[in-house]
Formats: structure tokens, sequence, C-alpha cells
């Protein structure tokens, strides 16, 4: 009996695993499609995200109505974004999210899928940084040096694309940004919870409704207003399908994160990311029909091998601190 809930267990968080995978994967994929391809050959990418945050925030909309109507079937935290109060503590959070999944974007639209996870690597590196200057948290020499690792990978992953002719500076420099900005918006984001209650999804809902305005101007201060306006493809219902597509990606691989995590661990979610990520640059290779070299296949082992080694140091040092405070607290009693 016990053995069967322990597989059930396990086929429970593997399922998760896999549906995180499949669905990060797949937006990533749609993403490209949206931003650079012939399929849609919309130079708007600002605008594409805007319509994403349109669909998650809708949807977020209909599960707080659908809540109150059906309080026994449906489930979502209860809140309204259109409060003062609220707006004041999250708004500042919220730029930092438009920022992240702005760059994000714009990188995407700029390199290829296979090169995305290299231009986007330096996210674990910020964290640490941030976290020193931010919340003044000192790491270990082995974090320390996990870092240099990814940072070396990343440079090499860098010059490898500059070889081979490919190197988008633009879509490199986006990158970085995009990995900043997250870092900031993880390490801020610890802030805003108790504001909400802790509540994740109600977070995601305030920050999608919120990035709805605030892509506002960035649209028409990027200039893409004509180029929307002029678009020949604006009235197709292909087209929207797609967009729409794109935007139920992004709202579902929030959910599915939160959920792996649920089921996991923060530190899991990071190793299961990684893996992704590599699974991720092999299909994109094959699917684009890319040939790279082998010292730019080396640079992507690089950056996961010093991705997952930075993983497994921070799972042992808090495994380490649990034990030392576990210890502190019987000998205190």
């Amino acid at each position: 009996m016990v053995h069967e809930r322990l597989l059930a267990k396990y086929f429970h968080i593997a399922t998760v695993v896999a549906c995180y995978w499949v669905i990060s994967i797949l937006t990533v994929f749609v993403n490209k499609a949206l931003l650079s391809s012939q399929t849609v050959s919309l130079d708007a990418p600002l605008f594409v995200t805007w319509y994403q945050c349109v669909v998650s925030a809708t949807i977020c909309f209909i599960l707080s109505m659908l809540t109150k109507l059906f309080p026994h079937t449906f489930t979502f935290p209860e809140g309204s974004p259109f409060r003062c109060s609220v707006a004041v503590k999250v708004l500042p959070l919220s730029v930092l999210f438009t920022g992240t999944i702005a760059f994000n974007n714009l990188s995407l639209k700029y390199v290829d899928v296979a090169f995305y996870y290299i231009g986007r690597s330096l996210t674990t590196v910020f964290n640490v940084m941030l976290t020193y200057l931010i919340l003044g948290q000192k790491t270990s020499i082995r974090t320390v040096t996990c870092c240099a690792v990814i940072v070396g990978g990343f440079w090499l992953g860098v010059d490898q694309e500059n070889v081979a002719g490919s190197l988008s500076i633009a879509g490199t420099v986006f990158g970085v940004l995009g990995s900043l900005a997250l870092s900031m918006y993880s390490i801020y984001t610890k802030r805003i919870l108790p504001h909400v209650n802790q509540q994740i999804w109600l977070l995601s809902y305030y920050n999608n409704v919120y990035s709805c305005f605030l892509f506002l101007p960035l649209i028409v201060l990027n200039k893409e207003l004509p180029v929307i306006l002029h678009f020949e493809n604006l009235a197709d219902a292909k087209f929207w399908l797609l967009m729409t597509g794109g935007g139920l990606c992004g709202f579902t691989i929030g959910f599915v994160t939160a959920l792996q995590i649920q089921v996991t661990s923060p530190l899991t979610h990071n190793i299961s990311g990684t893996a992704k990520a590599c699974v991720q640059t092999v299909l994109a290779t094959y699917w684009f029909n890319d040939t790279k070299s082998v010292l730019w296949w080396f640079s992507n082992w690089v950056v996961l091998g010093g991705s997952a080694a930075y993983a497994r140091a921070r799972q042992q040092e808090m495994e380490h601190q649990q034990r030392t405070e576990k210890l502190q607290r019987s000998q205190d009693v």
C-alpha cells in the first residue's frame, strides 16, 4: 500500500515536470514564430508581448469572476488590481515584470532559439550579485566559482556565435538585460508577496493588468503603432489565433512553473529548467537545421554544468543551514 502511494506520488511529480518541459519549450518556439518568422512577419515585438499580457489578465479576470459565481467549483484568490492601495505597492514590481518579459521577447526576436539559453544564462550570476548588493547576503566561494564558470561559458558562446557570423549584439544585450530584470524581479517579489497574502496567482494577475497599461507608451515610443496599423494580416483570424495561442502559452507556463515548484522545490525547479534548456537547444538545432561547432556545444555544456553545480551547491548550503538551525533549537530546549 505504501509502495503504491509512493509510486503514485512519483508519477504525479514526473507528470508535472513533463508538462513544464513541454509547455516551456512550446512557449519559446511559439514566441519565436510570432516575433521573427515569415509566418507572421510583424515587426512589433512589444505589441506581441502586450497582447500576451492582455490574454493572461483576461484569463485571471474570468477565473476571479467564476470563483465568485461558483466558489465550490473554481478557486482564485480574492483581490482587485484597481485599488489604489494595491497599485502603489505592486506597481514598482510590475515595472520589473514588464521589463523582464519585454527584454526576453526582444532577445528571442534577434537570436536563434538554440542560442537563447546562452543569451539568458546570466540570471544566476545576477541573482548572486544583487542578493549581496540589495539584501546584504553573502555567498560561498563554491557558488561564486560556479558563477564564474557560467560567465566563462556565456563569453565562449558569444564568441562562437560571432565566429559563425550569427551573433546579434542587440539580441545578446536584450538577453543580458532580461536576466538582470528577472533577477531583480525575483528578489523584490519576496518583499511584495506579503502585501498580497503570499498569493502568487494574485500577484500574477496584478502584474499582467498593470503591464497592459505600461506597454502602451513603450509601443508608441518604439514606433510600432504605424507598423501595426499597416500590417496586412491584422484582420486575419489565423494571425489572432496564433497570437492568442502565444498568450495562452504565456499564462500556462506561469501555472506549470508554480505547480512544479509546489510538488518539488525551488532548487529542483532550477535543475529541471537547466535540463530542459539542454533539450530545448538540441531540438532547436534539429528543427532549424543549424550546424554548430564543437566549441559552441562546449560553451552550452559549460553553462549547463555551471548552473547545475550552482543548484547543487545551494541545495547543500541550505541543508547545512537547516541542520544548524535545528541543532540550535534542540540546544535551546
